[in-house]
């Protein structure tokens, strides 16, 4: 999760216990990409089925087992090769590894949590939403994630507060529909990243460039910007900063909002799905770690009782 983001983990230095056998095998690519011995494996994240270490100046990654691979993976891979100013390029197409999509990559420095580079991360999005939108890239259908993680809930208060908003989507987001069958808004194509926060960006190559292509594909861009939007809904996200990513992205000429006026009027249906996706997340990981809710938290699942009560808008 970002910087901004309740319970954000650290990438460095991160706790594992990942299957020694795996954390073998990807501490193997590593070197091997490296160049050679001499430099430790260190593992920067070990979460919700996703393992990546570190080997020196090569990242090595673990997919989720149930994510998309294969043709379309690769092909996200090859666009993002394409744009080496705006995302990481990697070091070599998709392997296989204990029937584990594994991928590798140069390593960059993260976001400091002191220092969120909202202007850069506005660009970037920006940049990325004015691309031509290459031939054959996949489609974005991330939408449908929060139908997974609400129907994973167990009971409770605060799962009975998520799943109220959650009813309040469209039928397409709710899984029972298409996500072609969107409503015309979705009709605005561009090539988007599908899961950007302020995590997904790392410090490479001179400049900032997004990384975690597993989403890259065409979609509706608005969606890119949907978490900042959903965090700022919530009084999670400090005004300033959301103030500082909307006045960049709209003075980069970024096509997700429009120009001048409301911006709520195409963010809304994203900012209120992506509150009930994070809220659920949330409650799912205190449950899971016998602990309560904390103070964001708690102000995401309180803005999915404003969500439900309303029948629609999540701002506040």
């Amino acid at each position: 999760m970002p910087p901004t983001s309740p319970r954000a983990p650290s990438r460095a230095g991160a706790s594992s216990s990942a299957d020694p056998e795996l954390l073998a095998r990807l501490a193997e690519i590593g070197t091997a990409a490296h160049g050679g011995p001499g430099t430790g494996a260190e593992v920067l994240y070990d979460r919700h089925g996703v393992l990546v270490v570190r080997v020196g100046d090569v990242v090595v990654k673990a997919h989720q087992a149930d994510r998309e691979g294969g043709p379309p993976l690769a092909r996200r891979m090859r666009v993002a090769d394409g744009l080496p100013e705006l995302l990481l390029p990697s070091l070599g197409p998709p392997l296989e590894v204990a029937g584990r999509t594994v991928t590798v990559w140069p390593y960059g420095d993260p976001v400091s949590p002191g220092d969120l580079p909202w202007e850069d991360g506005a660009r970037l999005l920006a940049d990325l939403h004015n691309v031509p939108l290459p031939e054959d890239v996949p489609p974005w259908g991330r939408p449908t994630r929060a139908a997974r993680l609400v129907a994973e809930l167990e009971d409770g208060p605060a799962a009975r507060e998520i799943r109220r908003a959650f009813a309040t989507l469209p039928g397409w987001i709710r899984g029972e529909g298409r996500t072609e069958d969107a409503p015309a808004g979705e009709a605005r194509r561009t090539l988007v990243h599908g899961d950007w926060h302020l995590g997904q960006m790392v410090r490479a190559g001179g400049g900032w460039r997004l990384i975690d292509i597993e989403d890259l594909g065409a979609g509706d861009p608005a969606w890119d910007l949907a978490r900042p939007a959903a965090l700022y809904s919530s009084g999670v996200l400090n005004p300033d900063d959301w103030s500082r990513f909307l006045g960049a992205y709209r003075a980069f000429q970024g096509p997700a909002v429009p120009a001048g006026g409301d911006p709520w009027e195409v963010l809304d249906l994203p900012a209120r799905t992506l509150v009930i996706q994070i809220a659920a997340t949330c409650v799912k990981s205190a449950r899971q770690a016998d602990r309560p809710l904390d103070g964001p938290e708690q102000a995401l699942v309180d803005t999915c009782s404003r969500i439900s009560s309303a029948g629609s808008s999540a701002r506040t």
